[in-house]
Order: C-alpha cells, then sequence, then structure tokens
C-alpha cells in the first residue's frame, strides 16, 4: 500500500511540475504577446500629449490672430497655460510675418516629433466671395514617420516645417499629417 502511495506521488509529482512548466510558459508567451500592444500603447499616450498641445496652440494662434491681427511668437503670448516643457517633450515656436511653427521635440526616445502651422492666407486665394484684402488663417498638425531611437544622446532634431501651396497646407519631408 504505501508503495502505490509512493507511485501515485511520484505521478502527482511529475503532473505539478509538468504542469507548473507549462504555467510558466503560458505566463511567458502571454507576457510576450501583451507587452508590445502595452508599450504601443504607452507611447500612443504620450504622443497624444504632443498632439493636444500643437492642436491648442493652433487654435490659440487662430483667436490670437483675430484679436490682434498678429501671429504670437512665444508660448506664453498665447496665454494657453501650456508649458514649454514636459517629461515627454519639449515646445517652442518659430513665428514669421506669414506663418508661424509650433514644435514637440521628443525628450525620450520610441516617440514621434511634431510640428503645427498656422498660415495666413489671402481669404480670396480660397473664397470666391471674400474681400479682396481679407486675411484668413489655415492651420495643420503633422508627426514625423519615425520615432526618435531608444538610445540616442543628441537633442531631437526640429522636423521640416509644413508648407503653403497652391490654396492648401501640407506637412513637410519626413512628416505626415495627423488630426486631434
Amino acid at each position: 500500500m504505501s508503495q502505490q502511495k509512493s507511485k501515485l506521488a511520484s505521478i502527482f509529482l511529475i503532473v505539478d511540475r509538468g504542469c507548473g512548466c507549462l504555467f510558466l510558459m503560458f505566463i511567458a508567451v502571454m507576457g510576450a504577446i501583451a507587452m508590445p500592444t502595452f508599450l504601443n500603447m504607452a507611447y500612443k499616450a504620450k504622443r497624444s500629449e504632443a498632439k493636444q498641445y500643437l492642436s491648442s496652440m493652433n487654435k490659440g494662434q487662430q483667436a490670437y490672430y483675430a484679436e490682434k491681427v498678429a501671429l504670437a511668437n512665444s508660448i506664453d503670448a498665447l496665454g494657453l497655460g501650456i508649458k514649454t516643457e514636459t517629461k515627454w517633450y519639449k515646445y517652442s515656436i518659430r513665428a514669421t510675418k506669414t506663418a508661424v511653427f509650433h514644435y514637440a521635440l521628443a525628450k525620450e526616445g520610441m516617440l514621434k516629433n511634431h510640428v503645427s502651422a498656422v498660415f495666413l492666407v489671402p481669404a480670396k486665394e480660397l473664397y470666391r466671395d471674400a474681400d479682396r484684402d481679407a486675411i484668413t488663417t489655415l492651420a495643420i498638425l503633422c508627426e514625423t514617420n519615425e520615432e526618435r531611437p531608444l538610445i540616442t544622446f543628441k537633442p531631437a532634431d526640429k522636423p521640416a516645417e509644413p508648407i503653403y501651396q497652391n490654396g492648401k497646407v501640407i506637412c513637410g519631408k519626413g512628416t505626415t499629417e495627423v488630426t486631434k
């Protein structure tokens, strides 16, 4: 009888080890599948910050122009309460007489850089019934096609600026239009 118990205990031990190994393999496989998905979601959430900030800056510039007939040349001038630097991105503005460009430069790898722009264009180019001297604004938001490398020691390069061409704004080389 004790030999039967011993054999039975051995069988349970083997099955238990087998099931334990299978369980651990199951956990490892599930982790390998879920981890990239989880990381991808985390980076998308971080990128959404840049899209939100730049979208707000575009709208703020358009409101600023409607009120002051000029483009703001600093983030503070927009009065939106947007920080120039967060944990994930560094933000800046470059203004010209006919356009303003907003940048979100990633501070770490695996994130994309972003650029947005607001252009001042003759309203007549877009609307036939517009006054001859009327000016309107067109805005765009773009992100780089490539992510920053995971490990990098150099600051992020500014992405190519959007351009106004033939009545449309288009993203610069190496960038794609995104919507907020």
